[in-house]
């Protein structure tokens, strides 16, 4: 049977961390959670040691000392997932923004249909956005496609963080090298990953912005991302080893 481990991130997140535990585990076939919890001084964590009494064997958790990232959250995930030995390794937000319903459909992606990587995407389909106001909505919109065009990438939703890995995607990275740490970290992995000559297959979802909870977004994500995407693009991606 596939060992299949869904990463989720917190900061902050008591009112929607028991929920989505809930609901992952309530879908058909077992996924385990790993959370990587960023000191939520509202009590997240100790949310998830309660859990973890019911859950010993499918729910983990790594704490950390503070906000450290994005992508230094779901890097020490990444490195977590490999060495245990999970074959599917995805990564969500703990918001619902993520509907759990479309996680089976990313696992399908790769293990019934040959993909390498599976995008939930907002905007394979056109844009399947609900509940942000219109200027985010065109914001990221026009991020993915300006790094589609500079990046040569033929993925439409370049900024998803909602993925399914087969394990062999992050031995190879060098995940050591990924430079960016906010929401530019979604395109250099992405990025990796095409240039290193894996397959990546876009699941259309609808998105539908977070209810409670206070979200993490801000201008200067964007302003790594844009800059990060140039530099990006003159980078030689080598496998993990080949220095």
């Amino acid at each position: 049977m596939d060992r299949k481990v869904i990463i989720i991130p917190t900061y902050n997140e008591k009112e929607n961390i028991e929920k989505i535990i809930r609901a992952i585990f309530a879908l058909p076939g077992e996924y385990h959670i790993l959370v990587i919890e960023d000191g939520s001084p509202d009590g997240t964590g100790q949310i998830v040691k309660g859990l973890q009494d019911e859950f010993p064997e499918r729910l983990f958790m790594i704490e950390r000392s503070g906000k450290l990232g994005l992508g230094t959250a779901y890097i020490t995930g990444f490195k977590w997932s490999v060495e245990h030995g999970y074959d599917y390794i995805f990564e969500m937000d703990a918001d619902f923004s993520h509907n759990p319903d479309d996680v089976p459909r990313l696992y399908e992606a790769c293990a019934k249909d040959g993909a390498d990587l599976a995008i939930g995407s907002r905007y394979c389909n056109g844009i399947s956005v609900i509940n942000w106001p219109i200027g985010r909505v065109i914001m990221s919109y026009y991020a993915s496609v300006y790094v589609r065009k500079v990046l040569g990438m033929n993925v439409f939703d370049t900024t998803a963080g909602f993925k399914c890995y087969k394990r062999k995607v992050l031995e190879t990275i060098d995940l050591d090298n990924i430079r960016m740490k906010g929401y530019g970290f979604q395109i250099e992995m992405k990025y990796s990953t095409f240039k290193l000559g894996f397959k990546i297959k876009e699941v259309p979802i609808i998105f539908v912005d977070r209810k409670e909870g206070t979200s993490k977004m801000s201008s200067g994500i964007f302003g790594e991302a844009f800059w990060g995407v140039l530099k990006m693009k003159f980078r030689k991606i080598r496998p993990k080893g080949d220095r």
